[in-house]
């Protein structure tokens, strides 16, 4: 009978080292970002920019190891480093943390109008808002009579150019970031309705412009129609679309002013003053 040897003797890790492997590496991994955290804290203690020697004494890390993750947190924007060789809170932070607010505070205020319009309509309401050249889903009232799937996704991404939501963000910009935007994504179509020309495109958003309402006809699914509308916050700024989505069958163009009004609500509720009312 054959000797049969064990992964041990033959050299190779057992079941048993992986495991070790793995959760050494686990910890590892968890004491790194504990030791980011406590940089972090330490750096937002001080109200004036604090050199490495202070934050090594204050985190007890090796002066060393604090520069080397503090260099990590600085290519990533999270702290900045001041010509004096001290570091402070980087923008990156305040991007985030402006980004969360808005999140928190526009799904609280919008909520109620969603459900008021998803009330009158029978239909699905969704709130999205611009990530880089994409539009993510942050909340939505569902309809259980609606096929749609692809808008009912909290947490969804599509791309601008082809949401009802992405083609008001598109026409609040330029004619050329417009053009820079078809060149850098390639206008990619997700149906056959989708539109994949920049000219066409360009013709879209003047319309969006003019009547402040924009649509998707089947771009995004195949079947499914919306109409969107612009909510802006206290600047003046748009911060999100409102759109309503509904079945080819069921799309009704004369729900447009009632999702326009509807979205104005909700930025009059976040402080908007519309310099046409005045």
């Amino acid at each position: 009978m054959a000797n049969v040897k064990n992964s041990s003797a033959a050299g190779l890790p057992s079941g048993k080292d992986t495991d070790k492997e793995d959760s050494k590496e686990a910890r590892g991994s968890i004491q790194v970002i504990d030791r980011m955290m406590s940089l972090l804290d330490a750096v937002a203690h001080h109200s004036e920019p604090v050199g490495l020697k202070q934050l090594a004494a204050d985190t007890t890390l090796h002066p060393s190891t604090a520069h080397r993750i503090l260099a990590a947190l600085g290519a990533s924007g999270f702290v900045e480093r001041t010509d004096a060789g001290a570091y402070r809170l980087g923008i990156r932070l305040l991007e985030l943390g402006n980004l969360v607010k808005n999140r928190i505070s526009l799904r609280e205020t919008a909520m109620p109008a969603m459900l008021r319009l998803h009330a009158a309509t029978g239909e699905s309401v969704n709130l999205g808002m611009r990530s880089g050249d994409e539009i993510i889903y942050v909340e939505r009232t569902s309809s259980g009579r609606s096929a749609v799937r692809i808008v009912h996704i909290v947490g969804a991404r599509a791309p601008l150019h082809t949401t009802a939501t992405g083609k008001l963000f598109l026409a609040e910009d330029s004619p050329e970031l417009n053009r820079q935007y078809a060149e850098r994504t390639g206008l990619p179509g997700n149906t056959p309705a989708s539109m994949t020309s920049f000219r066409a495109l360009e013709q879209e958003l003047e319309s969006v412009r003019r009547h402040h309402v924009a649509y998707d006809m089947e771009e995004v699914e195949a079947g499914v129609r919306c109409i969107a509308a612009g909510i802006r916050d206290d600047t003046g700024d748009l911060v999100a679309g409102l759109s309503l989505s509904t079945p080819t069958e069921r799309f009704n163009p004369d729900w447009a002013p009632l999702v326009r009004d509807t979205a104005m609500e909700i930025s009059y509720s976040l402080g908007y003053t519309n310099p046409a009312k005045g």
